[in-house]
């Protein structure tokens, strides 16, 4: 006798359907654009418990301040490049219909004579009102960017954000605050370094700084010195010359509560090179904790490659070849002034403060630990 057909056995099944992501709501969202020395970058976010979903973002090297250096101003070229980058960040924001932003510019719009007109033509040609804020609010927003990588067992940070034109350097004392607020306290900066009217333990700002020296400028101090290691040298040398001013702390020797934080894609690009990383992977690098020794064994690696040889690395490609190697010099010089057995890697900076800050001020975040 033949098995009796199960009814309904040669019906197609119902297919379940994903819904499709419920777009965000625009009245939720926030957006920060930096325009730096080098680049063009910009998050389109909503705030998610103490942190915030990322919902669109762009980055693009634009090279505002090529030639700035020689010159005083900004080129047409380069200008030309960052209004179509621009053009790309407004018709995003406009898709999103973003109502809450902040869209600065930085140390080459700080120093070229020119910059009030190039302001002028990006509202012109974009429609984007671009703020050009001071060093001290610049340096205030990459120590905000850091809060989640602030460990509780750290009594003093210091947070470095080497950028394309100029290198910022905070030093914060956490010793007065309970160790699992000390994350919190440096998230309640955003009202200012020196917030006295705060009912909760602040984190003091021993000391700050803003060096007119990034990647680009301390490049261009040396473009004539042919010889890849003495430039190399030159650099780092000229660049801690240039920290003697701010010395907090410079001959203490190091300690566990001794924290310090490097924001930058010098950092970034290190890291991952130490990781062997043939494609970057910002949940690889963001937060880690790389020794003094790891380190050095990578600029020297990358000084081993010479310049050809840094083109063809992927890590870091033939825009940044020349770039890394200031970068390095810079984060070379630093270790050598404060000794410490590890720096922690922070991939954030200018755009990830600019949101915070402005979250944080409209209390939309959890205020619970991070």
């Amino acid at each position: 006798m033949a098995p009796k057909r199960p009814k309904g056995a040669g019906a197609f099944p119902k297919p379940v359907e994903s819904p499709a992501p419920k777009p965000p709501d625009p009245s939720e969202l926030y957006a920060a654009l930096d325009l730096g020395t080098n680049s063009c970058r910009m998050l389109i976010a909503q705030p998610k418990g103490n942190q915030f979903h990322v919902v669109d973002s762009f980055s693009k090297s634009v090279q505002l301040g090529a030639g700035l250096e020689s010159t005083g101003r900004l080129s047409r070229g380069s200008m030309r490049r960052t209004v179509q980058a621009l053009r790309i960040c407004q018709q995003k924001l406009k898709r999103h219909r973003v109502k809450r932003m902040r869209l600065v510019a930085t140390e080459a719009c700080r120093r070229a004579r020119n910059a009030k007109d190039f302001i002028r033509q990006v509202r012109r040609e974009t429609g984007l009102q671009l703020e050009i804020i001071k060093p001290e609010e610049e340096a205030r927003l990459a120590v905000i960017s850091c809060a989640p990588l602030v460990s509780t067992k750290t009594e003093q940070l210091l947070v470095v954000d080497i950028g394309g034109g100029s290198t910022e350097l905070v030093w914060i004392d956490l010793t007065s605050v309970p160790a699992r607020d000390r994350p919190s306290a440096i998230m309640r900066l955003h009202a200012g370094f020196h917030d006295l009217e705060s009912p909760f333990p602040a984190a003091k700002v021993v000391d700050w700084i803003s060096v007119p020296l990034g990647v680009a400028t301390l490049r261009d101090q040396f473009f004539d010195v042919e010889d890849d290691a003495a430039r190399f040298a030159l650099m780092s040398w000229f660049f801690e010359e240039n920290l003697a001013e701010f010395a907090p702390y410079k001959d203490a020797p190091p300690s566990e509560g001794f924290q310090i934080i490097g924001t930058s894609g010098t950092v970034t690009t290190v890291a991952a090179s130490h990781l062997g990383l043939r494609r970057y992977d910002r949940t690889k690098v963001d937060g880690l904790r790389m020794t003094t020794e790891q380190i050095d064994k990578v600029i020297r690696g990358y000084l081993d490659l010479g310049p050809v040889g840094r083109r063809r690395d992927p890590r870091i490609g033939q825009d940044r070849q020349a770039l890394i190697m200031s970068g390095s010099a810079i984060l070379q010089a630093l270790l050598r002034c404060w000794p410490t057995n590890r720096l922690s890697v922070a991939d954030r900076g200018l755009r990830e403060g600019l949101l915070y800050a402005q979250m944080s001020a409209d209390g939309v975040l959890d205020d619970v630990p991070y």
